[in-house]
């Protein structure tokens, strides 16, 4: 996904406040970079740790100082700032713009773009919309469930009823994020948030039926926009499914997109009730989550009584009397 200047003119709500003060000069220029930052130094002259590529912001220190110097003296800064391959420059609180600032970016042609809101305001607005450009993202074929408040991914072959569990999640009450489509976007270090497909939106095909929308028959309560992934359900058939965990004790993992996350393969044969399995599936997370692990709590419980068993017969063995 690319992101340009024209792009955040048109966000929704118009979060950031800007007003492009040279027109329509590179609004369509891609962004490379996504962090944001001030060239601070780089106006004294300091540019050797200078990175031309970034977003770069003139806040009131910068405008303020721009103002105080010479005529002469800001065309030779601003000359060696607009040096450089410059994607954007941003300026803040509204403040007037020196002459030569606005004349150089439109030689140079460097956008220059004024937002009223204040510096650290806008640095608090603009970062999560570049980060989230800019994220790592990926499509999985599996359909995604919020069941108690955990994202549960389904994934599996084609036909193996990914789509029927989750309708069957969603007459119980939990809700349907994504099916058949899941896009899966990366925020930070660990954390991964799922969606649906904008043209697929909450549509659900069920074979033998068609196309179902859930929204209109289970109302706008049985979905949701996008839910973080947390767990993924990997359905397979009875007779091929294979490492399928019968205590619990060892916990398999997947990777997505460089974060690991705790799997649960669960084979299926005519007449298993997967939405109670996937249910309990969610409250087990929840448990682990809470710190509560039955299976390792049960192992250490049966340990226990083994060695007071061991212990009780060691001692009638040894009892010479």
């Amino acid at each position: 996904m690319t992101i340009t200047l024209r792009d955040l003119l048109a966000r929704k709500g118009d979060p950031l406040q800007l007003e492009p003060l040279t027109g329509e000069l590179g609004l369509d220029r891609p962004i490379v970079d996504p962090e944001v930052a001030s060239p601070g130094l780089a106006l004294a002259g300091y540019t050797h740790r200078f990175m031309p590529r970034r977003l770069h912001v003139l806040g009131e220190t910068e405008i303020t100082y721009l103002k105080e110097l010479t005529a002469d003296e800001r065309r030779d800064r601003l000359g060696k700032f607009f040096g450089f391959d410059l994607p954007v420059v941003f300026v803040t609180k509204a403040q007037d713009v020196p002459l030569e600032l606005l004349d150089l970016a439109r030689v140079r042609g460097v956008p220059l773009l004024r937002t009223r809101l204040k510096t650290a305001e806008f640095y608090k607005r603009i970062k999560p919309i570049m980060e989230a450009a800019f994220a790592p993202r990926t499509t999985l074929h599996g359909s995604l469930a919020d069941v108690y408040g955990v994202g549960l991914l389904f994934i599996g072959q084609s036909g193996i009823g990914k789509s029927e569990c989750v309708l069957d999640l969603v007459e119980r009450g939990h809700r349907l994020v994504a099916d058949d489509i899941v896009q899966v976007t990366r925020r930070g270090s660990d954390i991964l948030i799922g969606q649906g497909h904008e043209l697929a939106a909450h549509h659900m095909e069920i074979r033998g039926v068609g196309l179902i929308d859930i929204p209109a028959l289970f109302g706008v309560r049985s979905v949701r926009q996008q839910k973080r992934i947390e767990v993924v359900v990997q359905l397979e058939a009875w007779e091929t499914a294979q490492d399928a965990d019968r205590t619990g004790l060892h916990t398999q993992e997947t990777e997505i997109l460089e974060v690991t996350l705790p799997r649960v393969i669960v084979p299926l044969n005519p007449g298993k009730n997967i939405t109670v399995i996937s249910e309990v599936v969610a409250m087990m997370h929840l448990l682990r989550y809470s710190g509560v692990d039955v299976a390792a709590a049960f192992n250490e419980r049966l340990i226990k009584r083994m060695k007071e068993k061991r212990g009780l017969r060691e001692y009638l063995t040894e009892d010479y009397e």
